[in-house]
């Protein structure tokens, strides 16, 4: 029986044999498949690598040329902007100027009346006063000229007078004693004892 069993399997080998082959040539065939889609990949990606690289220095020579676009336009902006400021600056600082000036004239205003109200004369009054005084100091100056040629001769004789006068009231200078002038005595600090 052995035998018989035996024969059925050696028998039985080449039905599965029969079943087998075309699993295993469909497996090889999805290997083989495999490996070409691996080979076409490879070759592919080679392409696409190649391909890719022409993208990327294609994308920076793009970013160069809008990166000085944009620069250049900045610029001008910047510029446009930077000479629209400085007017407006100088705008503002003739504005702030023209406002101290109103707001000094009008504190300057203020302390005049304030100060006319006390009876402080004003830089106009002593000025005024100044010329008066400097016109009236050359009338003087004139009219002590002219009368002083009038009056040399006269002078003359005054002065003579004048000396004869003189030894009298030495004389009656020296007669009266002379009061000693007080002096202040240096003040004594007291210590305790």
């Amino acid at each position: 029986m052995a035998k018989k069993t035996l024969k059925k399997k050696v028998q039985a080998k080449p039905e599965i044999g029969k079943l087998a082959s075309p699993v295993v040539d469909s497996a090889r065939e999805i290997w083989l498949a495999g490996l070409g889609a691996f080979s076409v990949a490879q070759q592919e990606s080679g392409k696409l690598i190649e391909q890719g690289n022409k993208l990327f220095e294609k994308l920076v020579s793009e970013g160069n040329k809008l990166e000085k676009k944009t620069r250049d336009m900045t610029g001008t902006t910047v510029d446009d902007l930077r000479g629209g400021v400085e007017a407006k600056v100088g705008s503002v600082k003739k504005q702030a100027a023209d406002n101290w000036d109103k707001l000094e004239a009008i504190f300057e205003d203020r302390v005049a009346r304030v100060l006319g109200r006390l009876g402080v004369p004003t830089a106009d009054d002593v000025n005024k006063l100044a010329d008066r005084v400097q016109g009236l100091s050359k009338q003087v100056a004139t009219m002590t000229k002219a009368n002083g040629a009038k009056k040399a001769a006269p002078r003359k004789a005054k002065v003579s007078k004048a000396k004869a006068a003189a030894p009298k009231k030495a004389a009656s200078k020296s007669a009266a004693p002379k009061k000693p002038a007080l002096k202040s005595a240096p003040a004594v600090a007291k210590t305790a004892s």
